[in-house]
């Protein structure tokens, strides 16, 4: 098949996490080669399976979406994860290529608005029977939606993806600390606020797989152990993406390993229910927290999570069996199929 990969693009936007943190080399030494992007690892892929890739960057730009809505391509394989620099018009993309009737792989506009807005998606968890912390959202003054909550809290953007505005400060224990970020989250995000309670445990990622008979992969845990003293153990922006910070340098991501064979089921089944809840296509991944007595905890999920032959949800699909040519083949035949 032809199939057109689009990724989105604006000014400023870093190619890779940590890509404007490095270094220039010193003076006479060889520069080393930046790692692949997940697109050109994709394009690779693509061109191993036999088809003939190309790639389009989403640019928010009119003529771009012309050249799109002109495009005959097979199939798109879509990353783009905003459009113009906007996150909260990734389901507006989404919603464009169904207008153009173009084919397209991963989660459609619907999917992309519940992983985008964490108070609703949380409502939908909790009504079909799985935990997800209680909550509230407040919008500069104004109580949207709340539930019973208790300290130590974790204040995160309500319309935001990963990892924005969370950082070390995150994590509150007071009625001031919490007022204080708020009012950061009003003032730097322009969005409401939501107030989550704080679960202690092991953070597990749980990739799944499929349409029809979604297949949860083997787990990945991201180890917070090694976090300095007095840093909350969360996924916070610099443990994902600062390169340069301590927190970067001390977490990583692996499989998950001494979960007994009852809560491993529980963990997966309860990530395939919240992948199609939420209305995910194809591949997503599933964000929880595990407690030391077992209680298993939906944090969010993740419509068209990031593919890049390091991540996790790479990661998860290896300890299947699968290489990265064979993954990406797969997303390509359940999109396909979903069409035919």
């Amino acid at each position: 098949m032809n199939i057109t990969i689009l990724y989105d693009t604006f000014e400023d936007r870093e190619e890779y996490p940590g890509a404007d943190l490095v270094d220039a080399p010193p003076p006479g030494k060889r520069k080393k080669k930046p790692p692949k992007t997940d697109r050109e690892a994709i394009f690779d892929a693509l061109r191993t399976l036999g088809h003939e890739p190309s790639i389009i960057a989403v640019d928010g730009k009119l003529a771009t979406l012309e050249k799109i809505a002109r495009s005959k391509a097979d199939l798109h394989f879509n990353l783009t994860e905003s459009y113009g620099g906007d996150d909260t018009k990734e389901m507006h993309f989404a919603a464009f290529l169904d207008l153009m009737n173009k084919r397209y792989t991963g989660t459609g506009p619907a999917g992309s608005y519940l992983g985008m807005d964490k108070a609703i998606a949380k409502k939908i968890i909790r009504f079909h029977g799985l935990h997800t912390p209680f909550s509230a959202v407040l919008n500069k003054g104004r109580i949207e939606h709340f539930e019973d909550i208790q300290f130590p809290l974790i204040v995160k953007p309500a319309t935001e993806d990963g990892s924005k505005g969370i950082d070390s400060n995150a994590v509150v224990h007071s009625i001031r600390d919490l007022m204080e970020r708020v009012s950061h989250i009003h003032d730097e995000f322009d969005c409401a606020a939501l107030l989550e309670e704080y679960i202690e445990g092991r953070e597990i990622y749980a990739a799944v797989l499929g349409n029809d008979r979604p297949e949860a992969l083997p787990l990945v845990e991201l180890d917070l152990s090694k976090l300095p003293d007095g840093v909350p153990r969360i996924a916070s922006y610099q443990v994902k993406f600062d390169t340069t910070s301590e927190d970067y340098k001390q977490t990583k991501s692996a499989p998950a390993e001494n979960i007994d064979e009852e809560l491993l089921e529980t963990i997966q089944k309860t990530a395939v229910m919240t992948f199609q809840a939420l209305k995910l296509r194809d591949y997503g991944r599933v964000d929880l927290r595990v407690t030391p007595d077992g209680k298993v905890y939906v944090i969010e999920a993740n419509p068209n999570p990031w593919l890049d032959p390091t991540a996790e949800f790479f990661m998860a699909a290896k300890q299947s069996g699968r290489t990265y040519t064979q993954l990406i083949g797969e997303i390509v035949d359940k999109a396909v199929a979903r069409y035919e």
